[in-house]
């Protein structure tokens, strides 16, 4: 080829991207033209009519905003609902990569409500540690159950999250010997697929063992229970979320698979009932719970936001004068702090009361009406790192279940789109294209990775505080900042009351 023809080439070439340019600009020209009138003649947005075209550059930026703040603008330690730092440590453990840091700590320990735990001057050795001890829950079930776990998978409905999170989270519950809870969304095969131990979360629609009109279909429900993962039934009252509102999965997500699992039509919107219709008394709770578990046999316990807390003096009240068998097996205490996958502002900032204030306070009625070893606490809401965990112990739970830790552990990065079907890492949203970067098999992994990390850590801060494993921890382990700027331990601020007898 000689240099004439390569000449013509080049300019030929030249000239084609030349038309393509103009060609570009003549459509980018037409759009705009196409938008101007649209915006022009559109009458549902005020700035848009006003200011055509240019004004949707306001909310472009508005929506891009929320990533800028998050990767430029926002302090490691200033963010919410979770900050860089809270959310790099669990990115680390999921990983099972080094959790050090070095220099020193960027966490203030001046804010009020700050807290932190005080060392032992004779910390435990090493060979002294001892493995988180096995708890019984459920002794007068037909079938108790007894782990060692201390740290599990809060609820998380199949619907609210996709099959490859399902299946994740099944698969490193499994490795990690922790359980799994169903959330409200029923039982699918996906659950059941990698082995772990399951808690069939009861919701205010019982989907999954409901019958057409509503109640319970008791074949449902016992069929439910002869699955040998099922080893726990939890009533779910209330949400840290949303307490006083039922769950809400958007008809966007209700897939015919979901659609068939909770016995609805693809595309309806699962709405579930304020509370259980059938649950309007204390009475009336104890006998759902006490109707469970016969029927199924298994222990069974409720879930629910702490707001009138007289309700708990009066439920011991009326376990006391029923007997100990009539009490729940376990009660789950979520935050007010807690998550969802979609719930109103109006209650996601404003109802119920934190785990802080909460959990002590339950522990404290159960002692004072000796129920404490009859009914196992669960705390739950905005714990994923293991100072909030070691807290809650000191607090006096007996396990601590996150649903938000676990997201993380799957590569959640806080996208704020879990009620909109296009969550970027797949675990939110049932569209295949954005579920297909969600490898089950790898996240099992880092799920149970996270799992023992957790352990690991939790006993860390055990064992500088002198005790050989995390349910020995105390109140008097962990110090409150007041807004006087000085601390106080956490067992003057919630003195623990004398034991008293099982009546």
């Amino acid at each position: 080829m000689d240099m004439g023809q390569l000449s013509d080439i080049v300019v030929g070439l030249l000239e084609i991207l030349s038309f393509l340019f103009i060609f570009a600009i003549g459509i980018g020209i037409l759009w705009v033209l196409v938008l101007y009138v649209h915006d022009k003649m559109q009458t549902e947005s005020t700035l848009k009519r006003n200011y055509p075209v240019i004004a949707r550059f306001r909310y472009l930026f508005e929506h891009l905003g929320e990533f800028f703040r998050q990767y430029f603008f926002a302090l490691d330690r200033e963010e919410m609902p979770f900050n860089r730092a809270e959310r790099s440590w669990v990115y680390r453990a999921a990983k099972n990569v080094d959790s050090t840091v070095a220099f020193g700590s960027t966490r203030d320990l001046r804010p009020t409500g700050t807290v932190y735990f005080v060392n032992c001057p004779f910390p435990t050795l090493e060979q002294d540690a001892i493995e988180p001890g096995a708890v019984t829950i459920g002794p007068y079930a037909r079938q108790p159950y007894t782990t060692d776990s201390i740290f599990n998978i809060s609820g998380m409905s199949y619907g609210a999250i996709s099959i490859p999170a399902v299946k994740a989270l099944s698969a490193g519950a499994k490795k990690a010997g922790i359980w799994m809870n169903t959330g409200e969304g029923g039982l699918s095969p996906y659950h059941l697929e990698g082995g772990a131990d399951i808690v069939f979360q009861i919701g205010t629609g019982k989907f999954g063992v409901r019958k057409p009109e509503g109640g319970f279909d008791e074949d449902k429900l016992r069929a439910v229970a002869e699955h040998d993962a099922v080893k726990m039934f939890e009533i779910k009252l209330s949400q840290g979320a949303k307490p006083g509102k039922g769950g809400i999965l958007p008809g966007a997500k209700v897939t015919e698979d979901i659609a068939r699992i909770r016995g609805l039509e693809v595309g309806q919107d699962a709405i579930s009932p304020n509370r259980h219709p059938e649950v309007d008394s204390i009475d009336d709770l104890l006998d759902m719970l006490n109707y469970v578990r016969d029927v199924t046999g298994k222990p069974v316990g409720f879930k629910a936001v702490i707001g009138a807390y007289g309700f708990f003096e009066n439920l011991c009240k009326l376990i006391n004068e029923r007997g100990p068998e009539s009490a729940p097996d376990f009660i789950t205490i979520d935050s007010a702090d807690g998550g969802t996958g979609a719930a109103p502002m109006s209650l996601i900032d404003n109802m119920g009361m934190p785990v802080r204030e909460s959990l002590p306070l339950v522990v404290d009625i159960l002692k004072k009406h000796g129920l404490r070893e009859r009914v196992k606490v669960c705390a739950s809401g905005k714990m994923i790192n293991p100072s909030e965990v070691a807290w809650a112990f000191c607090a006096g739970a007996d396990f601590v279940n996150s649903a938000r830790g676990f997201m993380f552990a799957l590569g959640c990065i806080q996208a704020l789109q879990c009620n909109k079907n296009t969550c970027p890492t797949g675990i939110t949203t049932h569209d295949k294209k954005l579920q297909y970067g969600l490898d089950p098999a790898n996240k099992a992994v880092r799920v149970a990775q996270y799992a023992k990390n957790m352990k690991k850590e939790v006993g860390i801060l055990a064992h500088s505080c002198g005790v050989a494993e995390p349910r020995l921890l105390k109140r008097y382990h962990a110090r409150i900042v007041l807004d006087n700027g000085r601390s106080v331990a956490m067992d003057e601020l919630f003195p623990e009351p004398e034991v008293k007898a099982a009546e």
